[in-house]
């Protein structure tokens, strides 16, 4: 081999080594994805995010930058968070609100997601057939906005009907 081609061949090595440096820290984060958490929540919801931090990031995620999990719910409501079939996710962005219904059976079911201002009016509603979540639905007036979840083998046919006033802050 001649010295040039060595040359090449140690300096295309060096940068390999120097790219690959680079991008583990970034792999590292990415293997521990982290979620804002209010300051607000509640210890269960501080539990399942620390139980579930994909799951919790990963919906954060789908609401868009700047949001903050305030409360999460394992459904249907009193289940063991272990054995819960969907987990409703509720994120704040100021005076924004953002809900994500997570499918956590492994399996497409009917999924019914809705999210109405206190009145009962500017709602934003996802529904159809999801393996992964319903939603993200968004209201803009947070302060004990409407929430209603719903997740069955359909919408005649439901295993999980919720409906809470309180999913985000009361002020």
């Amino acid at each position: 081999m001649s010295r040039s081609a060595a040359v090449v061949r140690t300096a295309l090595a060096v940068a390999a080594l120097a790219s690959a440096a680079l991008s583990a820290p970034q792999a590292v984060a990415a293997d521990r994805p982290e979620v804002t958490i209010s300051a607000k929540a509640d210890s269960l919801t501080r539990t399942l995010a620390r139980q579930d931090p994909q799951a919790a990031a990963a919906a954060a995620t789908v609401c868009g930058t700047g949001y903050a999990l305030n409360k999460a719910i394992p459904l249907p409501e009193g289940t063991d968070p272990g054995m819960r079939l969907a987990t409703l996710f509720s994120y704040t962005n100021g005076g924004k609100g953002c809900a994500i219904m997570d499918n956590n059976v492994g399996a497409s079911r009917y999924m019914s997601l809705k999210v109405c201002k206190v009145d009962g009016t500017g709602c934003d509603t996802d529904t159809g057939n999801f393996s992964q979540y319903a939603g993200p639905v968004y209201v803009s007036s947070i302060a004990c906005a409407k929430v209603t979840a719903k997740m069955g083998t359909s919408s005649s046919s439901l295993f999980i009907n919720y409906a809470s006033d309180y999913v985000f802050p009361c002020n």
